[in-house]
């Protein structure tokens, strides 16, 4: 066979080709940036894989000293918390919230402890309308809830320190968060919040299993409540005047603590404290009555012309009993408004913490003002349904000024002829009193006529000065120039303070002084005129005449600071007494005609004299007996 050769065509294509090559090769060489880039990505590559060798020899290392770690921090626990440290391995052990709410409420309750942390009201606004800043009456750590746990090695444990493990589920549209805190899966201290839509109330149950194997039982549970009352309020001092303790005890019984430094109650058989705020207040009841309770109010507000931010701290302590060797207590919490008419719908008898007043004034208020205030209310605006609730109380009221004003002028009548008593008789007082009874009897007048009816007036006035105050419905409804009825109505801020008065100026009691003046100054004249002097006995003159610039003052002083809806009740209730007075004056009592009657009546037999005539005729006549006897001994 023939060799082949290498032909010069084929030399020159192999060249070629291995030129194209070299060429290609030269163009697809990496740039220096790219060779700098590209070891730089090595060494990183290579950097990661030596740190993940370190990482790993690391972890087992970690993992090794954090078994022995846990295992001593168990240990310790265990010495510390009892059976009580199963809680804390746990995976609830840890700062965690849980929120139920409805329409009127939010509540936030924390792991740790197991207590309220947040009560916020949805539908209520502090004293700023329109801020948009609501009521909140548990916030920022103000309130804590804490049961000393006594364990049968006589260590005291707090549940507020320790870890309850959460479960929320529903019935129906009723929230219910369970919350344990575990000693072992069947041991357990056990808190339970039931809330239902469009509610105040919520339930609340304390509950145990298992715990008397944990717990020395011998002697009760102390249950403390604790809270410092966050102001919501414009005036201060008006709120915290209003905000104390109130508690039920005795099957019944209210009672409360009282405002001040360090004050305290012990009461006995306790179904509810009520941390009582002005107008909001946070309740704690129980089916099952505690046997007694510590409660303890302290003043925080050491000058009201700060801008304090909490007035009150509230503790109660109550015992939870065991039965049986478990504890086992139904309860309801109440966070809500103080409003006669919301408390007052749950028949807890939790609308005695409203302070309406005692006795005949407590009644007036429920059965009298309570219904036709809000009657009124109901259709028309707060401000003129407190003017046509003050006229009507006051033309209710007409039939007794109508006896008082006729009453001294009769007296008035008298006078002249009761002043020849007084000069016929001027050396011998016993004498005087004598012929001015005879006087009275005979000519048909009563000289306490005129008191009566005054007395009878004196209740429904202090009633109206326990119903304003304590009406939620006037919180923050305007009228005129005042924003709020429930608060001051102030005109004019003053750069100073002045002592009593305040750094204010409001207007319905500048308003209110001015009517009590010009009626105090018309009424002055004949309640001197009919009122005879009496020997021995002050001189009502000179005392009405400073009652008439006495008064105002009073009234510009103490009212400055007071709601408004008071004050413009004070100003119409003058100003509609004033009328009253002008009108039985000048159209409806005639002193001629008086004076008539007086003199018929003279000529009569006299009436039989009432029980006081009577038995102030025995004094007199014993007493002149008294008088004569002495005579004869000298």
């Amino acid at each position: 066979m023939e060799q082949k050769k290498l032909d010069l065509n084929s030399i020159i294509g192999f060249i070629l080709i291995f030129g194209i090559l070299i060429w290609i090769m030269y163009q697809n060489q990496p740039s220096e940036k790219e060779i700098a880039a590209d070891k730089a990505k090595k060494e990183l590559v290579q950097k990661q894989q030596a740190e993940a060798q370190k990482a790993k020899a690391a972890t087992a290392t970690i993992v090794q000293d954090s078994t022995a770690a846990d295992s001593t921090k168990l240990s310790a626990l265990k010495a510390s918390l009892g059976n009580f440290a199963y809680s804390a391995t746990l995976p609830s052990a840890k700062e965690n919230f849980t929120t139920i709410e409805n329409n009127l409420l939010k509540i936030i309750v924390a792991n740790k402890g197991g207590f309220i942390t947040e009560v916020v009201l949805k539908n209520q606004e502090r004293f700023q309308k329109g801020s948009k800043d609501l009521v909140s009456l548990i916030k920022n750590k103000n309130s804590e809830l804490n049961i000393s746990l006594l364990t049968q090695d006589n260590r005291t444990l707090a549940s507020k320190d320790l870890y309850f493990q959460p479960t929320l589920t529903k019935a129906g549209e009723n929230q219910i968060l369970t919350l344990r805190l575990n000693a072992s899966a069947n041991e357990f201290l056990e808190y339970k919040y039931v809330l239902k839509p469009n509610n105040y109330m919520l339930d609340f149950d304390i509950h145990s299993q298992g715990l008397s194997k944990v717990l020395n039982t011998s002697k009760p549970l102390d249950l403390e409540w604790t809270m410092k009352t966050i102001r919501n309020e414009k005036s201060i001092s008006y709120e915290n005047r209003y905000t104390d303790i109130r508690f039920e005890y005795e099957d019944g019984k209210d009672d409360y603590t009282g405002q001040g430094k360090d004050k305290e109650e012990n009461p006995e058989k306790v179904s509810f404290v009520a941390f009582k705020q002005h107008f909001y207040s946070s309740i704690l009841l129980t089916k099952t009555p505690f046997e007694k309770a510590k409660l303890y109010s302290n003043d925080l507000v050491a000058n009201e012309q700060t801008d304090t931010l909490h007035t009150k701290q509230f503790r109660a302590n109550m015992p939870l009993a065991f039965r049986n060797g478990e504890v086992n207590y139904e309860m309801n919490w109440y966070f809500g408004p103080t409003d006669y008419a919301t408390l007052n719908a749950y028949d807890r008898g939790l609308d005695k913490i409203i302070p309406l007043g005692w006795g005949i004034f407590g009644w007036i208020n429920k059965f009298i003002f309570i219904p036709l205030f809000g009657f009124l209310s109901s259709f028309i605006a707060y401000g003129i349904a407190i003017i046509i609730f003050t006229i009507i109380i006051k033309i209710a009221m007409s039939p007794i000024t109508y006896k008082s004003f006729l009453s001294q002028a009769k007296m008035k009548v008298l006078r002249p002829e009761i002043n020849e008593i007084g000069e016929k008789f001027s050396k011998d007082p016993m004498k005087k009193q004598q012929e001015t009874m005879k006087l009275y009897t005979k000519a048909g007048v009563n000289p306490m006529a005129g008191c009566i009816p005054a007395l009878i007036q004196i209740p429904f006035m202090y009633a109206s000065f326990q119903f304003f105050p304590s009406a939620f419905e006037l919180r923050q409804k305007s009228f005129l120039w005042a924003d709020d009825l429930s608060s001051f109505d102030q005109i004019a801020k003053l750069p100073f303070n002045i002592p009593l008065y305040g750094a204010h100026v409001s207007l319905f009691p500048i308003l209110a002084a001015i009517a009590i003046f010009f009626y105090m100054k018309m009424t002055s004249g004949d309640q001197q005129m009919a009122a005879p002097q009496q020997e021995g006995m002050p001189d009502m003159g000179k005392i009405m005449k400073i009652m008439i610039y006495v008064s105002p003052v009073m009234m510009l002083i103490f009212f400055n600071s007071y709601g408004a809806g008071l004050s413009l009740y004070n100003f119409i209730s003058n100003l509609i007494t004033i009328g009253i007075m002008l009108v039985i004056k000048n159209y409806i009592i005639d002193p001629d005609k008086i004076h008539a009657q007086i003199q018929e009546n003279k000529t009569k037999e006299p009436k039989k004299q009432g029980r006081f005539q009577q038995k102030l005729q025995q004094m007199m006549e014993e007493a002149e007996a008294q008088k004569a006897a002495q005579k004869k001994k000298k």
